[in-house]
């Protein structure tokens, strides 16, 4: 079956939290464009359903569990992908949480939570993926931030500081680097299951009120990634904002 880029463009593209929402569609995406996606998340169960999927289209994927908290977890993920393919070409650091909530509800569980995963993990992502790409002389770290890192709103906080936090990272690493491409992607409301997890009830079902009604799919986040990931080596896409029209 015939792909959308030549044999000679295909990349190996490693997703994190592709189980769901924005990283499933991704990984969606990428593999019908023609490259080899690399799943991983915790809910191997959900992955094995994917990979079923895309491989019975006649596309490249495969899946492994992942805890991005866990650097362990993060280099065997990417080692493993090393071994079986030779190299890894993209890191698309996907994997996020959002339980919203004032500050005075003193949730710190879940603001230590927000900063293991959505901070920790793009930072082990990094780890584990930068030593092989320098090598190579090549390579694309995509990381997903989100408005939220444009912005501060009250009970989003600590949210908004792990993604601020994100693309201050990414932006440094740019600099420093001048043959691995990095890119930001921040998502406006999306659809997907971010919303659906732990945070103040009440704040919660209001954030999912708003994204039922002016939500973008996260297939259209998907496609702008793909637009990066799709530029020549020598063009490098710094920084994408896509949300919906009406919001504010």
């Amino acid at each position: 079956m015939s792909t959308a880029v030549p044999s000679t463009e295909r990349k190996v593209v490693l997703i994190t939290g592709a189980s769901s929402g924005i990283g499933e569609a991704t990984a969606r995406h990428l593999a019908a464009a023609g490259h080899h996606v690399v799943l991983g998340a915790r809910r191997t169960g959900r992955l094995a359903s994917i990979v079923e999927e895309l491989s019975a289209a006649g596309h490249s994927a495969e899946h492994t569990d992942l805890d991005v908290t866990d650097p362990g977890s993060v280099h065997a993920f990417v080692g493993g992908a090393l071994r079986r393919h030779g190299r890894v070409d993209v890191l698309v650091n996907n994997a996020g949480v959002m339980p919203l909530s004032p500050l005075a509800a003193l949730r710190v569980d879940e603001w230590n939570q927000m900063i293991d995963v959505n901070l920790r993990g793009v930072l082990h992502g990094i780890a584990a993926v930068l030593p092989s790409m320098r090598d190579r002389g090549s390579g694309h770290i995509v990381a997903v931030a989100s408005t939220a890192a444009h912005r501060v709103d009250p009970t989003a906080a600590v949210y908004c500081a792990t993604k601020y936090a994100v693309r201050a990272l990414a932006e440094g690493l740019r600099q420093e680097s001048t043959d691995v491409r990095v890119t930001v992607v921040s998502p406006g409301f999306t659809r997907s299951e971010l919303m659906d997890r732990g945070g103040d009830a009440e704040v919660q079902q209001a954030a999912r009120a708003v994204a039922e009604r002016i939500a973008i799919p996260a297939s259209a986040v998907a496609e702008a990634i793909g637009y990066a990931v799709a530029q020549p080596a020598g063009v490098d896409v710094n920084e994408i904002v896509v949300r919906p029209t009406v919001q504010g």
